[in-house]
């Protein structure tokens, strides 16, 4: 017996409109930007979410649910998604798609070695698009006879959720910071800055991963930690 309403929705089959009713999707991602994106998608298209800031947050939530479908970031803080994809590709998964997902178009190939079905180039934003890669990986008996184009297919994701994602990268970089963790602070604010359209904040990405190259004459974390933080008042001012 269904214990909440979302659990009697979920037992419904799906619809024209919510063609990704009754599917649980499990997103690996640690921007909230991105994920809220998913989450928005996910909302329209009839299906649940379960998210995931990190490899180990993913083994917790696949010790609970055994989702349809994975969409993993490939650069986490504790590890590289990669790992995730070649687990999740081994037929006792239970998954029937894994979708791998990153602001790093060069991945691309790794990614589908690993054993992901698809990779998604970040910016993520069409609801149809999603829907339609989806579809393709669920069987067919779990598809709709039809599916009807959203209404509103682009996704907007609220500011609030690109702040967040800065003042996160700011307080790190304020933490004397190790290699390991600034390499990985670079690869996030790079992705961040394409997922969002920021040219500057690419850039800033690529300062930070660059502060222990050799020879390199980059500012101190801190210095960047003041330009996140500008540019975190950039977006509070929009």
């Amino acid at each position: 017996m269904p214990e909440s309403l979302e659990d009697l929705i979920m037992l419904q089959p799906p619809t024209a409109e919510r063609p990704l009713l009754g599917t649980i999707v499990l997103v690996v991602e640690d921007s909230r930007r991105a994920c809220e994106v998913l989450r928005l998608i996910c909302q329209r298209s009839g299906a649940r979410i379960r998210r995931a800031e990190s490899l180990a947050s993913a083994e917790r939530h696949l010790r609970t649910y055994r989702p349809r479908i994975a969409v993993i970031d490939l650069g986490l803080p504790d590890g590289s998604g990669l790992d995730l994809i070649e687990k999740l590709a081994r037929p006792e998964s239970g998954i029937d798609g894994i979708i791998a997902m990153s602001g790093d178009d060069t991945l691309q190939e790794a990614a589908i070695q690993a054993g992901a079905h698809v990779f998604l180039a970040k910016p993520l934003v069409s609801v149809s698009h999603f829907q339609t890669i989806a579809l393709n990986l669920l069987p067919e008996k779990l598809r709709p006879a039809r599916v009807s184009r959203p209404s509103t297919d682009t996704i907007t994701p609220d500011p609030v959720a690109l702040r967040d994602d800065l003042a996160l990268a700011a307080d790190l970089l304020r933490t004397n910071p190790d290699t390991a963790t600034l390499d990985y602070l670079g690869g996030f604010l790079a992705s961040l800055g394409k997922d969002a359209g920021d040219k500057a904040l690419v850039r800033l990405g690529d300062m930070v991963r660059g502060i222990n190259a050799p020879g390199s004459n980059s500012a101190k974390p801190s210095d960047l930690a003041r330009a996140v933080e500008d540019r975190m008042s950039d977006v509070q001012a929009v």
